[in-house]
């Protein structure tokens, strides 16, 4: 894997999302940024979330989407998409949830950032586009997106590529991870394969530490 291209760097403010008759705050609209922007551990400048338990904070500080899948969004969506459409803060080409690793490092401008988590979509995209099953749709897929860390903050901007730093020596993709999230009956070892990267996102590390207990102790009985 060389240096991944930045297609767009996307920043945005809550506004506000109609869904299912009612008014909801959303950060999920971003517009690219073509200067630089000071990466700090928590976000971009200028970029903000409305529901700060499901999104932002150190884990999920910079929302990554694969520009590879636009074409399929478009054609499935019947309209042009801009960088950005799936609120993400970088817009990316090179890369995919089935070679980038959890623990994976990267180098950003002055920034350094890792690997946390798959994005794992939510009802706000569904609302955005019309789509009530947008959502699962996204899930089923697996074109979900990630989110980076910031291990060290500094000035990013488009132009900057994003370059390997270092692989994460547990090999568990993006794609690894969403197959053991929204899988059915997943054996408990694959579910403690994911675990045993230090690298995860506390979220999620919360949410799959629970479903092993709840299948061992169902074991046990």
């Amino acid at each position: 894997m060389g240096s991944i291209e930045v297609v767009s760097m996307n920043t945005g403010k809550p506004r506000p999302l109609q869904y299912n008759k009612k008014e909801v705050s959303s950060g999920i609209f971003k517009s690219p940024v073509n200067g630089p922007l000071f990466l700090s551990l928590l976000n971009l400048d200028g970029d903000g979330q409305a529901d700060l338990v499901h999104h932002g904070g150190r884990d999920k500080a910079v929302c990554v989407y694969c520009y590879e899948h636009y074409p399929y969004w478009e054609e499935q969506l019947h309209r042009r998409l801009e960088s950005g459409a799936f609120g993400e803060n970088l817009t990316i080409r090179g890369i995919t949830e089935q070679e980038v690793r959890i623990g994976d490092t990267f180098q950003f401008g002055e920034a350094v950032v890792q690997v946390s988590q798959p994005r794992q979509p939510c009802y706000k995209i569904s609302a955005r586009y019309g789509v009530p099953d947008m959502q699962l749709k996204v899930q089923e897929t697996g074109f979900t997106g990630f989110y980076f860390r910031v291990l060290k903050e500094g000035n990013v901007s488009k132009s900057d590529s994003l370059i390997l730093i270092s692989h994460h020596p547990k090999a568990v993709t993006i794609a690894d991870a969403n197959r053991v999230m929204f899988g059915k009956d997943v054996p408990a070892e694959e579910i403690q394969k994911i675990l045993d990267v230090d690298a995860l996102s506390e979220s999620w590390r919360d949410t799959l530490s629970k479903r092993l207990d709840r299948l061992e102790s169902d074991t046990v009985k």
